[in-house]
């Protein structure tokens, strides 16, 4: 998909070429961005942009000033993308806690299609730190579009038809088709979502898509180009906020204890040409952190208030972490092949090289059958992490099926009995399995014990093909996280991101006692995770009741001593709890509605997404139309087309307003076949080009005699659609297999086999 989308927009730089503007422009005719490695990558949008889709190339040109353009024979199929060119764009970044709200407002006009005619445009967003989409709002002459959540039941409306080329290219760029844009126009967008801040060293660091190419720079030197950022900061936090790194000349507005406020506005010669980034601390030398509490609103669907409660780890220096002793568990079946099991050796060999001297660890692979490194636990030492890298690389070799459960026990086996630790086991895998409920069974009865710290699981999942939801789920029942590379090109970078987490304990077994105090409460998770010196910990809940002045917060050190701490609660009054939360208590009831196959969970969640306009796997997001010129229309009579099959379909609404559905959007419970089958991550079933697919269905279904059917529409169509070179082979390819017949027949009926 993302090779297929660079390749389209390589063509579109080289098709804008057509277009003229004349002696007074700013910037030279688009080129195709230098890359060094030639790589696919420096077509894919590094920050929101739209591209008018171009299917005939005799559309293109200057819908301002039409020039005298050479006639282009034949179409662009797969169509050409044409970036367009942008006249403002504005940045808003709202942060909470861990959570960034982005909001972008652009507009782009139409710069390279004839005012005569109309294309469709196609915007792609690419998106930060585990994002999540919220909307997109065009506005077009006479046109406006907006996305919208809807259950499934609800989707099916006669008039919505299905969107085509929308979806994610790659899983953190999406893309959108809003349909029949006249050339001209000028199309204002807001798109809004949502991603983590990163955490690293004791700061809270921001980054977002901002780097803009150079074509997308208007062409008239008039033409005024204003670019805004502004940031504004909440920590929930009654320290001093400290500004680190800022990637742009922002300057601070307003200042209070806890939050802080940036702008950025100014008339620009160039567009932002790298991203944004804004990092900052919270000084502290100590674990702190406190309680937000926030009512229900009118529209809540089940009239419960909600609590948040934050723990940053404080200083890293000041910062003593566990002991630890590991087992990698790692998926080695058939579809780790290629350059994925490659990564995962390296990332592996960095893990193990990070490990401290009194750290112990052991390695199980696995696919159909367990390959252990050690049957005990194995002393950190350097000599021991050679030899394990060394039989990481004669072990580490991709073949068969996938069995999770045996290692799993395997590893709970050799951590019975840990003390003065904290035992953990570090999954990775990239497919499901059939047993997936049962093994959270099984690992909530391993959980129970009298054990003082019982076994952490974190869990790594790669790709699209493993069940996300069952990875997530494990982590919880084993107080560990959960983390994933969807994109199999960040498989390192993520996967020693939570080696880090997992490495960093700084407080284990946190508990708050709550439960005595008010009539109803639900916490999201119910096991609570460890406090990592690599990131802050955050929970979320819903509860009926009078909630306590004070939470009392519980642990244990690295040393093993008790901790005990107050943490203050406060209403929430600058802070949405529910916004900033609700991605996390989708996905993790999400999870308990897939282990419990509970519909009522499946409903909860189903409202929450709609409530809180983040995506679930019980909702749908569409794309709605609002056409001014087809309302008056309906208004009058009705508006109808006529489809290709002849029928009469209705494709509006009395309100002028068509339903365009949109892929599916989220993860999915994991796919078994693929998972047997050996699928490889981020592999696609290959499809024919529009034509190919015809000529296919051609000789299927209508060439069955080749004397009469000859001349079918299939065919016909077909061979429309075909280029210029392609109709030139096969030209020649007949006139040659015509030559050979004649040959033939002369040889035989006019020579009679003679000279």
């Amino acid at each position: 998909m993302a090779e297929d989308f660079a390749t389209a927009v390589e063509d579109g730089l080289k098709l804008a070429r057509r277009v003229y503007f004349g002696k007074d422009r700013a910037v030279a005719p688009p080129k195709p961005p230098i890359s060094m490695d030639k790589s696919f990558h420096a077509f894919l949008p590094s920050a929101p942009m739209v591209y008018a889709v171009i299917y005939d190339p005799g559309t293109v040109d200057n819908p301002d000033m039409p020039s005298y353009q050479p006639h282009v024979h034949g179409r662009c199929d797969p169509p050409a993308l044409i970036p367009l060119q942008m006249n403002e764009i504005e940045l808003q970044a709202d942060c909470y806690l861990d959570t960034a709200f982005i909001t972008i407002n652009g507009v782009w006009r139409v710069h390279c299609v004839k005012g005569s005619r109309s294309c469709d445009c196609r915007i792609a967003i690419p998106i930060g730190e585990q994002g999540s989409i919220l909307g997109v709002e065009v506005s077009a002459p006479r046109k406006s579009y907006r996305t919208q959540l809807l259950v499934p039941e609800n989707n099916e409306k006669e008039n919505a038809i299905g969107a085509k080329h929308a979806g994610f290219i790659k899983p953190n760029i999406l893309t959108l088709n809003i349909p029949e844009i006249d050339g001209g126009s000028n199309l204002s967008i807001k798109i809004s979502w949502s991603q983590k801040l990163l955490y690293s060293n004791g700061q809270f660091s921001l980054n977002v898509p901002f780097s803009f190419p150079a074509f997308v720079k208007p062409a008239g030197k008039r033409i005024p180009k204003r670019e805004k950022i502004q940031i504004n900061v909440n920590a929930g936090v009654g320290s001093e906020l400290l500004c680190k790194t800022i990637s742009h000349p922002l300057k601070e507005v307003r200042r209070y204890v806890g939050s802080i406020s940036l702008l950025y506005d100014s008339e620009v010669l160039d567009w932002s040409s790298v991203d944004f980034h804004f990092s900052y601390a919270v000084s502290s030398s100590h674990i702190n952190g406190g309680v937000l509490l926030e009512p229900a609103s009118l529209r809540d669907f089940n009239q419960s208030d909600m609590f948040c409660m934050y723990l940053y780890p404080g200083n890293i220096q000041s910062c003593k972490v566990f002991k630890k002793d590991i087992v990698f568990v790692v998926d080695i079946s058939g579809s780790m092949q290629g350059k994925l099991m490659d990564d995962i050796k390296t990332a592996l060999s960095v893990a193990l090289s990070k490990l401290d001297p009194d750290d112990s660890f052991s390695i199980i692979a696995f696919n159909g059958e367990s390959y252990l490194f050690s049957t005990s636990m194995e002393l950190a030492s350097k000599e021991t992490v050679e030899k394990a890298v060394e039989w990481i690389k004669m072990n580490f070799v991709a073949e068969g099926g996938t069995n999770i459960l045996h290692p799993l026990k395997k590893a709970m086996e050799m951590l019975s009995g840990v003390q003065r630790s904290i035992p953990m086991i570090f999954l990775v895998t990239d497919g499901s399995v059939e047993d997936e409920r049962h093994i959270c069974d099984i690992m909530k009865k391993h959980m129970i014990n009298k054990e003082s710290i019982y076994p952490r699981i974190y869990t790594f999942g790669i790709g699209s093909f493993c069940n996300h939801y069952f990875l997530s789920m494990l982590a919880t029942i084993g107080r560990g996280q959960y983390d994933a590379a969807l994109d199999v090109d960040f498989v390192i970078p993520r996967m020693l991101k939570l080696f880090d987490k997992t490495s960093s304990c700084v407080m284990a077994n946190i508990s708050i006692d709550i439960l005595n105090d008010l009539d109803e409460v639900e916490v999201y998770p119910f096991q609570i995770p460890d406090l990592s010196s690599e990131g802050p910990l955050m929970l979320s809940g819903r509860y009926k009741g009078t909630f306590p002045e004070k939470l009392t917060v519980k642990g244990v050190l690295a040393d093993f001593s008790n901790f005990t701490m107050n943490l203050e609660v406060q209403i929430a009054k600058d802070i949405p709890i529910k916004r900033v939360f609700a991605k996390q208590q989708i996905e993790y009831l999400t999870a308990q509605a897939w282990v419990s196959q509970n519909k009522q969970i499946e409903d909860k969640v189903a409202n929450l997404s709609l409530e809180t306009g983040f995506m679930s796997e019980y909702t749908r997001m569409v794309l709605l139309e609002n056409d001014e010129l087809l309302k008056k229309v309906n208004q009058s009579g009705g508006a109808k087309e006529v489809s290709k099959k002849g029928h009469l379909q209705k494709v509006t609404d009395e309100q002028g307003q068509r339903t365009i559905r949109l892929p599916k959007l989220s993860i999915g419970f994991g796919d078994l076949r693929a998972t047997i089958e050996n699928i490889r991550p981020g592999a696609e079933e290959t499809k024919l080009p529009e034509a190919a697919e015809q000529l296919v269905k051609a000789a299927q279904y209508c060439c069955s005699s080749l004397c009469n059917e000859c001349c079918c529409a299939c065919c016909i169509t077909a061979c429309a659609r075909l280029n210029n070179q392609c109709m030139t082979a096969l030209t020649q390819l007949c006139i040659g297999l015509g030559c050979l017949g004649c040959f033939s027949c002369c040889s035989e009926l006019c020579c009679n086999g003679n000279e």
